[in-house]
């Protein structure tokens, strides 16, 4: 997949940001943010696609604010699940490939071991559910299409619980943590090198590959864990007290699934991709120049 115009979506979020990157190597790519193309119109967004005609379309927009969500209902459910739906179906329509990313919260937790993709979605959020419902729009388009459903992503851009740490060390000195939630944190550049890799193996179509996969990290944390891993990195310049306090201690609107674990084994399977240990791709985020976390 050469030498085409790439549509990316949501340029400017944690996986958007590396996208630009990383889809360079497989053509000339149109990237947009919210202030070039408004989501919440929909016959804006079929004309911007039209007019580009490309053969792939990237939608890394979310809605991702999962407590905010709860309350703003509507605007999850346009970028989360409609605006989804609308894409793949020009993408259809135009023949093109089109990409799209979801989230470890489409499942309730209660599973001892990591899901696969053929667990049955159970969301306990209204960001869950608004993301399940775009899950299933692309679905229902069919055609060529991948969805990579992702698990607690981190990077050095945007809101996310790395930075959120960094921003809390330099103003307290005890932070109490959540210790009974598990998960696989999942460094953003890793999504979108591993999405060019995919692609890159596709050349003009995706036939049987066509459908969901998981794509995090391998290995498990608490966010207790990750903070402790991240304190511990060398290039630290305050390390808080961290306090492990179960969830019930720490009450927020959308509630979080106690597992969200996600097996990668079905994309390594079929693209030979797996991405490394979460403290590995961590140790990597966090040796880069510091500068701007």
């Amino acid at each position: 997949m050469t030498d085409n115009e790439i549509m990316l979506v949501g340029k400017n979020g944690q996986v958007g940001w590396e996208l630009q990157r990383t889809l360079a190597s497989l053509g000339r790519v149109a990237a947009f943010d919210r202030t070039m193309l408004d989501l919440t119109d929909i016959a804006a967004v079929r004309a911007a696609v039209r007019r580009l005609h490309p053969r792939l379309i990237v939608n890394a927009a979310a809605y991702t604010a999962v407590d905010a969500a709860e309350t703003a209902q509507t605007q999850a459910q346009v970028l989360n699940a409609d605006i989804p739906g609308v894409l793949a179906e020009e993408a259809k329509r135009l023949g093109a490939v089109f990409i799209h990313y979801s989230t470890d919260y489409v499942f309730d937790g209660v599973k001892s071991s990591p899901y696969t993709e053929e667990d049955t979605p159970r969301p306990l959020n209204v960001y869950g559910l608004t993301k399940r419902a775009g899950e299933e729009a692309v679905q229902a388009v069919g055609g060529a299409y991948l969805i990579f459903r992702t698990s607690w992503v981190y990077g050095r851009r945007g809101k996310n619980f790395l930075r959120t740490l960094w921003r809390l060390a330099a103003e307290k000195d005890t932070l109490s943590i959540v210790d009974d939630q598990i998960g696989a944190p999942t460094w953003s550049r890793m999504i979108a090198e591993a999405t060019a890799l995919v692609l890159a193996q596709c050349g003009e179509g995706l036939g049987a590959a066509a459908g969901i996969y998981h794509l995090a990290c391998a290995g498990g944390a608490s966010w207790h864990g990750f903070a402790q891993a991240v304190f511990a990195h060398r290039g630290t310049p305050r390390q808080p007290l961290l306090r492990p306090i179960p969830s019930r201690d720490y009450p927020l609107p959308a509630r979080r699934p106690g597992n969200s674990l996600l097996s990668s084994e079905k994309l390594q399977r079929q693209f030979g991709i797996a991405l490394p240990d979460w403290r590995q791709a961590l140790a990597l985020c966090l040796a880069e120049d510091e500068e701007n976390v």
